[in-house]
């Protein structure tokens, strides 16, 4: 009361006492009539489209309410900006007097539904002709996700870098490792979809691939030295340059040795040298081999020996299709069961004597089949009893009788 001390204000006479010489009056009777009359205006008046003058109320977390002159319309956050409005306090004040649009507007609920950003244009419109697929964008980072960063190329217009177009090289796990809240950004325009008022934003591709420059640095066939970054089951990652790394598959580890994992050839923070195999930009993979900076034994093998050859080997497995032998440290061949032959002339009186191979035991063979491109090795025992090889055979049994001789020696000394 004390603000309205010394103020003329009008009222309206509600009852007088003469006798008591007492007048009440009101002022609220006063208001409510005079609101009447101004809501009765505005409704007469109120279309949807139509754009007013109102004062703002109060404001909530999801809107503000506007006086629109007797009566009271919504103007919800979403339609205060073409922009991002964190809270609706961060536009309007109460007693801030604006202009409004009639979005909607309900005679029988007396319900008004306002809009602020209608009085704009819309900025999505023609938006492709100012950021062209292509095209350089600059923009402030609004905000962060766990699948990348929105970036407000003007009010009302944000775009989307998604996590996998933050960098070539990097394996960016979170956007935050990249980017912060606030920053200015260069990014390309990849791309428009009006519709939807969607922008894709790439910012790895304001700068050139690295990938794209591996094959003229290190061209297929080349030497690369790096440092071993991890080990997995299948192979070994090293380190060529900063985030780039290439695989080393364990089946290019070694020629000879039967990897059953990396760690038995490598281990982590090793340097090693190696071979550039293959280099494929587009997917990001580079290969690498270590077994090809060395000379390859099964090449060796192919040109020392030829289909006909008398060779020993030793068994180191037997399957139930046949026995693979080792021929050399690292190359073995196939005795298939066909060419085991269950019995063989001992050259004592013509018996015959049945021979079982076993596991660890070296035995005389015949090559019957090189095929160099599969690496494989076609073995036979069979083949030792025809005319050519009956005396290798024979010598080899009469030798191995006394122990005076081993096969190795045998054939050594042909």
């Amino acid at each position: 009361l004390d603000a309205l001390r010394g103020q003329e204000l009008r009222m309206r006479v509600i009852k007088v006492n003469k006798k008591r010489g007492n007048i009440v009056l009101s002022r609220k009777a006063l208001l409510e009539e005079e609101n009447a009359e101004k809501k009765k205006h505005t409704l007469e008046t109120l279309a949807e489209g139509k754009v007013l003058k109102g004062v703002v109320k109060n404001i909530t977390d999801y809107g503000a309410f506007i006086d629109l002159g007797g009566i009271d319309g919504l103007l919800h956050i979403t339609d205060m900006s073409w922009g991002r409005v964190g809270h609706p306090s961060e536009l309007f004040k109460v007693n801030d007097e604006i202009d409004v649009i009639v979005l909607k507007y309900d005679p029988a609920t007396e319900r008004v539904s306002l809009g602020h950003k209608q009085l704009i244009t819309d900025p999505w419109e023609n938006v492709m002709d100012r950021y062209p697929v292509g095209g350089r964008a600059v923009g402030k980072v609004v905000s962060l996700t766990d699948y990348g960063a929105f970036i407000e190329l003007e009010a009302g217009v944000e775009g989307l870098i998604h996590v996998s177009e933050m960098s070539w090289s990097k394996r960016v796990k979170h956007p935050s490792k990249i980017l912060n809240v606030g920053d200015t950004v260069d990014a390309m325009v990849l791309g428009v979809d009006p519709t939807a008022r969607r922008i894709s934003l790439g910012l790895k591709q304001v700068e050139s691939n690295p990938w794209h420059d591996l094959a003229s640095k290190y061209p297929v066939g080349s030497k690369i030295t790096g440092k071993v970054r991890n080990l997995t089951e299948f192979g070994a990652f090293v380190e060529v340059e900063d985030d780039i790394d290439g695989l080393i598959h364990i089946s290019d580890m070694s020629w000879s040795k039967r990897v059953k994992h990396p760690s038995e050839v490598l281990k982590k923070s090793d340097v090693v040298e190696a071979m550039v195999l293959n280099i494929d930009a587009e997917n990001q993979r580079l290969s690498l081999g270590l077994k090809q900076l060395a000379t390859d034994i099964w090449d060796d093998f192919f040109t020392r020996h030829h289909v006909g050859d008398t060779i020993e080997g030793k068994v180191v497995r037997m399957t139930n299709f046949g026995a693979f032998v080792e021929l050399d440290e690292g190359i073995e061949g196939l005795i298939h069961v066909s060419e085991f032959d269950e019995s063989h002339t001992t050259g004592r009186g013509g018996s015959e004597e049945k021979i079982d191979l076993k596991v660890g035991e070296t035995y005389p063979m015949k090559i019957i089949k090189l095929a160099p491109t599969e690496r494989k090795i076609g073995l036979s025992i069979r083949a030792l009893k025809s005319d050519e090889f009956r005396a290798d055979w024979e010598a080899y049994q009469e030798s191995s009788g006394d122990g005076a001789a081993t096969l190795g020696d045998h054939f050594r000394n042909r």
